[in-house]
């Protein structure tokens, strides 16, 4: 029973989906006419006879006027598998060929409108044409008593409409002389070229009676002059086509824009059933000529009602038929809701059946699902514990690199600085040069490897970022060579730079392609053997440079050309390294948008290829260097200097020279810097981070070196207070660190230091940025004192401005006290003696007494100008203790006594 039941609704189902459906047909319809009222007509009337043959596909292709484009559509449609083609010519004669060609290919053409120069096609629907221009004629003769002047506008002078019109109308007035056509116009069909042409004639002819236009696009236009040129005169216009619709010529006659038009069908309903009789090879004409008419104003009311309600109607109808579409789809939507609910009963049956079988089975199973998804559980658990494990052991591996490296800087200061001292004194025997000659290289070889090092752990973290720029790749492959120049002539290796170009701009990090580069020759170096040659080729393809560094040394294997990109991988052969160099390589070159690769056999060199984009559009915007960011020092070349290495003596401080405070927790860096320092400034150092700002606010020195990881409070902490402090605000700040991060060095500058410089250091670039510091202070101060007192706040801080207004405040307003102090001006600022004495020094070129008898001065000089007040009120008004005072002071400033000065200024 339950199969038999299948079985009917199979049955069921699938005989419902093997009726057989009706026969559809692809019919290609070319139009090329320049009048979008005829076009939208004639295309609306084929859809609605088609529109009774919903299996039938309508491709429409409009050429807009164009014979040229008409016929590439024709071709087009043609390779489009159509089983007939309407076409509604152009022109005849441009036409003809291809409209042959598909009638013979089988394939049955109906020629609407226009005529073609061959009778190569299976149907024409059109109109009269010459029966148009003689009842137009006829009409005209009729409309002006017999008498009168007139005007043609044709149409494309090679087409049959055009033609036909015209020879109809030219026999029509044969037999009315009364009637002359003074003038025939080439409109082509189109409303502007009609109206050009008749703007040119129309003032030629003042008494014209009529305008004859072949279609109603021209007839407009000629309306449109004839307003323009003649606007008091009511000139006849009569055109073709008896469109309906608002934009058309029915329309224009009855508003009275036009005379009359002729009616001259489109004959898209007539094309489309003549077409559909062809295809469904039934009975059909093949000459087929409709009728025209004249509507004018005796009949425009009565017609346009008959083609306002066919309109309406077929509005209607069109309505209907999308909801009969619409009926349609819901009926095929449910039609296969049907199927396939039928389908899903069916498979419903069967898997119950399967079903009820498999329940008791998979209640057992499930019960020994549950066991071992407890079990898996634990173990998930457990496996994720070890991961976090793993992933903390990892970041503190990382932590841990990342210290350790920042430690390291801060002895390779203290043996490369010293180091560099003893290489540069010359008492020193030519062994123990070359010990520590050696001691150098290694230092600097350690120093490079911590680099790299902190490298590797910026890639890991994300935070390594680009700066690319434009540069000579060629002189910078050249200047990179040159370390390796003097140990390839030592070896007698052949070391040479390969490449027909002198000059490619290229952009990129230089940083990060120098230790691409120096990776990829310290290899090189290192597995080639004495008189062996290792070339550098540099090559320009399209839109990108290539870099090779080829070597004879010993080569690559398999698996080291597999793993040479790798963390921490070495080759058999390598006995030294830390497998960092050439993976680093690989991010760096990466990170340009570029490829890396290694190519070679045992034992018959390698070459590792590096490819790079040309130009800077593939780049980011934040990867582009910033021009300014030249002046964060990133990196710093060690030269000679000049200091004494010995440890620092009791020698007494030096009060008139220059004050320098050291904040660093180093104690073998203090005593370095100090020694190195003391001949020159009076050095006051600290080794945590509050004692040196509180160091600093004692002192109030003219420079301030900081380290940036300091106890109690960091540098950049210490460098925000300073320049927070209006007893410090005016002092440079140096930081001093192992952070040589970009965004580190930018945080350092953002808290207001002077320089960044990082470790290890050059000494004599210490010395040298110490001195241009104190120098640049020292000419911003002269300049100062060279204006005016008003202007002394040009090129200094906002709180330091503050500092000098309030300072000159407070003296005025206390004038006139002759036992205005120092002290008790300090106390009022906040300051100490030294503090203010210090502060005022650095910012205005001498001491605060100083400045209290300048203000009292230049009060002087403008109370002198007052002949009211005597020398004695004046120098009671400006603090002076007695006259004489006054005047001794005054003379010793001036030249002349108090009473001279206000003789000659008066």
């Amino acid at each position: 029973m339950r199969f038999a039941l299948i079985a009917f609704l199979l049955l069921m189902l699938f005989g419902g989906c093997s009726q057989k459906q009706e026969e559809g047909y692809v019919i290609g319809f070319s139009q090329c006419t320049g009048d979008d009222e005829w076009r939208r007509a004639m295309l609306d009337g084929m859809q609605r006879e088609l529109a009774f043959h919903n299996n039938t596909k309508l491709i429409f292709r409009d050429a807009h006027a164009n014979s040229a484009v008409q016929v590439k559509q024709i071709e087009e449609l043609l390779q489009s598998g159509i089983q007939l083609l309407i076409v509604s010519p152009n022109e005849s004669d441009p036409l003809t060929p291809v409209i042959e060609k598909v009638f013979q290919k089988g394939i049955p053409v109906v020629v609407v409108d226009r005529r073609t120069s061959s009778p190569y096609y299976t149907a024409y629907v059109g109109g009269d044409n010459y029966q148009v221009g003689k009842t137009v004629g006829e009409y005209a003769a009729t409309l002006l008593s017999g008498k009168g002047s007139m005007i043609e506008i044709t149409g494309l002078p090679r087409s049959s409409p055009a033609s036909d019109r015209h020879r109809g109308l030219v026999d029509a007035l044969v037999t009315r002389p009364g009637i002359q056509r003074v003038a025939t116009l080439n409109g082509q069909w189109e409303k502007d070229i009609a109206k050009k042409e008749l703007r040119k004639t129309l003032p030629n002819f003042p008494n014209l009676a009529l305008i004859f236009a072949q279609n109603e696009v021209m007839a407009m236009g000629a309306r449109e002059v004839c307003n323009e040129i003649f606007p008091e005169r009511k000139i006849r216009v009569i055109g073709v086509d008896g469109l309906p619709g608002q934009f058309g010529d029915i329309q224009m006659v009855y508003d009275g824009h036009i005379t009359a038009t002729a009616l001259y069908p489109t004959g898209g309903e007539e094309a489309a059933r003549v077409a559909m009789n062809i295809l469904q090879k039934q009975p059909y004409q093949k000459e087929n000529l409709l009728q025209t008419a004249i509507i004018d104003s005796s009949n425009v009311r009565m017609i346009k009602m008959q083609t306002d309600k066919m309109i309406s109607q077929q509005n209607d109808i069109e309505r209907q038929q999308a909801r009969i579409d619409e009926q349609l789809e819901i009926y095929q939507t449910q039609r296969g809701l049907l199927y396939v609910m039928t389908v899903l009963f069916i498979v419903s049956i069967i898997l119950g059946s399967v079903a009820l079988y498999s329940l008791i089975e998979n209640k057992k199973i499930n019960r020994e699902l549950n066991s071992k998804n407890t079990e898996i559980l634990i173990q998930r658990n457990r496996i994720q514990d070890i991961a976090e494990k793993a992933q903390e052991a990892t970041e503190s591996k990382f932590r841990f690199f990342t210290n350790i490296s920042h430690e390291f800087r801060t002895p390779l200061t203290l043996i490369l600085a010293p180091v560099e001292e003893l290489l540069r004194q010359k008492n020193e025997s030519p062994a123990a040069k070359k010990n520590l000659s050696l001691v150098q290289k290694n230092a600097q070889r350690l120093l490079w490897l911590v680099n790299q090092l902190m490298d590797f752990r910026k890639i890991e973290s994300g935070k390594i970022r680009l700066q690319a720029a434009e540069n000579d790749i060629i002189a910078f492959i050249s200047e990179l060579m040159l370390p390796f120049e003097q140990v390839a002539k030592k070896r007698r290796i052949d070391f040479r730079l390969i490449t027909t170009l002198h000059e490619l701009n290229v952009w990129f990090d230089r940083d990060m392609l120098d230790k691409v580069l120096f990776n990829l020759l310290s290899n090189a170096f290192k597995f080639t053997s004495d008189w062996g040659h290792i070339y550098i080729h540099i090559t320009q393809n399209a839109g990108e440079v290539t870099i090779k560094v080829q070597d004879n040394g010993s080569g690559l294997s398999e698996a080291d050309m597999v793993g040479a990109f790798e963390m921490f991988y070495q080759g058999k052969n390598s006995t030294k390294g830390t497998g960092l160099g050439l993976p680093l390589s690989r991010e760096f070159v990466e990170l340009h948008q570029g490829t890396i690769t290694a190519d070679g056999k045992k034992g018959d060199g390698a070459t590792f290829t590096v490819t790079l984009p040309l130009g800077n559009t593939h780049f980011r915007p934040e990867d582009l260097a910033d021009p300014a960011a030249g002046a964060i020092e990133k990196s710093i070349t060690w030269t000679t200097t000049s200091f004494e290495t010995e440890e620092p003596t009791n020698t007494p401080p030096h009060r008139d020279l220059p004050a320098i405070v050291v904040i660093e927790d180093n104690e073998d860096l203090v005593g370095f810097m100090t020694g190195l320092l003391q001949t020159q400034y009076e050095v006051v150092t600290a080794t945590d981070g509050k004692a040196g700002l509180d160091q600093c606010f004692d002192t109030v020195p003219d420079l301030i070196i900081c380290d940036v990881m300091l106890p109690g409070m960091d540098g950049l902490q210490i460098t925000a207070a300073l320049k927070a402090d209006m007893r410090t605000s005016h002092i440079p700040v140096i930081l001093l660190t192992a952070k040589n991060a970009p965004e580190q060095q930018v945080e350092g500058m953002q808290a207001r230091a002077d320089m960044y410089m990082t470790k290890p250091f050059s000494p004599q670039f210490l010395q040298e940025s110490i001195r241009s510091l104190l120098t640049n202070r020292q000419l911003l101060l002269s300049a100062q004192i060279g204006r005016n007192m008003a202007d002394t706040d040009t090129g200094i801080s906002r709180l330091d401005k503050k500092f000098v207004n309030d300072l000159r405040a407070l003296i005025v307003s206390r004038l006139a006290d002759p036992t205005l102090t120092v002290e008790a001006i300090g106390k009022e600022m906040g300051l100490s003696r030294v503090q203010l004495f210090r502060k005022t020094k650095a910012l205005l070129g001498g001491g605060t007494n100083d400045l209290i008898l300048n203000i009292r001065l230049e009060k002087a000089c403008a109370l002198l100008r007052n002949p009211d007040l005597t020398v004695a009120e004046i120098a009671d008004q400006t603090g002076f203790t007695s006259q004489s005072y006054f005047s001794t002071v005054f003379k010793t400033r001036f030249g002349v006594s108090p009473k001279d000065w206000r003789l000659v200024k008066s």
